[in-house]
């Protein structure tokens, strides 16, 4: 009989919330690289470019790849025949491992679970508790896979109890655009398909641990052998899913999925449940075996699976941003790339609910957005010499509600963000001669290295998600929304779309 022993489990569990948080796995490297040699729109190209280059970046400093460190969650599939040499429950163990990871004064990771969801909302301080799922099996092994995911893709996640006659294929189509580009593409598209509710949404979720293979299943076609349905499946989605033309970012291009995966059960006669859960640019998991020999011992990634390129947006325009006016913002063009240099503030949804609180009562704001930019980001604490941790956007859309009134009230000339606006956001730009700028999705660390100072200035009691004043120098950006109002995310998938040819583009 196999013997797990508490303090081997709960550093095995610290060791990988470590290890995911800098280090891709190498089948998301290779399928991406190949997807960026590919990609023939610029803007998409350049996002990529960002991802691999902040991915190699986090793996020689061991610094996170996205600010956005994730929620824990932990699948089990513990051996009948183990024994547990442990005082703590399987989920207060698994809970220690993660509160170590996140707490390592070495590479600390920002701490984003709140507890009282519904009511106070207030932050654990140690990203515990995770999520167990724990299933019992045969043997006398503990296996176990670890992932770390980050908000914006897990916001994205959709659940439908489609009738029995009604296609999945259809469901998806329609269905993918709607989650916009705030899940950070190209990803990995998880799909569970049978089963109940939970069940359906679960599977989606366990799909997405395995590995990258749609091109090996392609192989497979192509070679005539026979596909089971499920292989059938996932090849159709992957070619359909593409040819919407989202794009890496949602800027439009030719890959939006690296991979779909999926995992069906058996299910009631009247029923087709079907979950569908996106992994991000940010795609963080590793899967590991406990025998009772000891805790895991991760093999680093050699950094030659990397390919070998770097980031140097050159064709940027530079912009001081201290000496900000209408009329600059005026001449930017959907699509341009801005090096932006001066002051920004930083706010995000605690503290945009604060701020509009403050306005609705007639108080004073504690910052002046006068001609000002801010940044929707939540920044992982800095260690050793750093001034700000990896602090890359987050999606600009849960601040939709909030745009008119600041941008009428405070003189707030620009937002930086990542993923599109909704069409009333747009409309306040447009009304308000503002301007949205877009920084990538899942290049977190290459972003904080363009921040020179930071300090926070405003109600430090919301960690993470305070008011920052950032000191930039060449922060690279898009602009995604011109002072019209026109979007870049609403018009270039359209024209990808068409391009592509597969699936017509609707009036």
């Amino acid at each position: 009989m196999t013997v797990i022993r508490q303090e081997d489990f709960i550093q095995s569990i610290a060791d990988a919330f470590q290890f995911i948080s800098y280090y891709h796995p190498k089948d998301y490297i290779q399928a991406l690289t190949k997807a960026w040699e590919k990609e023939q729109n610029p803007a998409a190209k350049d996002a990529m470019t960002q991802i691999l280059v902040n991915s190699r970046m986090s793996a020689e400093g061991h610094r996170p790849i996205c600010q956005d460190t994730g929620i824990a969650t932990v699948f089990l599939k513990v051996g009948m025949n183990v024994q547990w040499d442990a005082e703590l429950s399987v989920q207060e163990m698994v809970n220690e491992g993660v509160r170590r990871a996140y707490t390592d004064p070495e590479n600390i990771l920002r701490a984003s679970v709140l507890a009282d969801p519904a009511g106070k909302r207030q932050n654990t301080k140690d990203n515990t508790p995770a999520v167990v799922h724990m299933e019992i099996v045969k043997g006398d092994k503990v296996e176990v896979t670890c992932a770390a995911k980050g908000g914006g893709s897990e916001n994205k996640s959709k659940m439908a109890m489609l009738n029995p006659s009604d296609s999945i294929v259809d469901w998806v189509l329609k269905t993918v655009p709607t989650m916009g580009a705030g899940w950070c593409p190209p990803g990995i598209l998880g799909i569970g398909i049978g089963g109940t509710p939970e069940k359906a949404a679960l599977m989606a979720k366990e799909s997405l641990m395995s590995h990258i293979d749609i091109h090996e299943l392609k192989d497979k076609a192509a070679a005539g052998a026979v596909l089971t349905t499920v292989e059938q499946l996932r090849l159709e989605l992957y070619e359909k899913v593409n040819a919407l033309g989202i794009g890496a970012q949602g800027l439009g291009g030719l890959t939006t999925v690296l991979d779909v995966k999926i995992l069906d059960y058996p299910t009631h006669a009247a029923s087709k449940p079907v979950a569908m859960i996106p992994n991000c640019a940010a795609t963080r998991h590793v899967e590991f075996t406990l025998d009772g020999s000891g805790p895991v011992d991760l093999q680093a990634p050699s950094l030659e699976d990397w390919p070998d390129i770097t980031y140097s947006p050159d064709n940027g325009k530079r912009i001081n941003v201290d000496t900000l006016t209408k009329e600059d913002i005026a001449s930017w063009q959907m699509g341009d790339v801005l090096l932006l240099n001066g002051t920004i503030y930083t706010g995000r949804d605690a503290a945009h609910k604060r701020m509009i609180d403050m306005l609705n009562k007639g108080e004073p704001l504690p910052v002046d957005f006068t001609n000002k930019i801010i940044y929707y980001v939540g920044p992982v604490d800095p260690v050793g010499d750093e001034v700000v941790g990896p602090a890359g956007p987050t999606t600009s859309t849960r601040m939709d509600k909030f745009t008119r009134q600041m941008l009428n009230e405070t003189g707030l000339l620009g937002m930086i963000g990542k993923s599109e606006r909704g069409a009333a956001a747009c409309e306040a730009i447009a009304d308000n001669n503002a301007v949205y700028l877009m920084a990538v999705g899942g290049a977190a660390y290459l972003v904080s290295k363009a921040i020179k100072e930071a300090r926070v200035v405003a109600f430090d009691d919301l960690g993470m998600e305070a008011i920052y004043e950032f000191k930039v120098q060449d922060m690279p950006v898009t602009v995604a929304v011109d002072h019209q109002g026109h979007s870049v995310h609403a018009i270039a998938p359209k024209k990808w779309q068409a391009k592509i040819g597969i699936i017509p583009v609707e009036d």
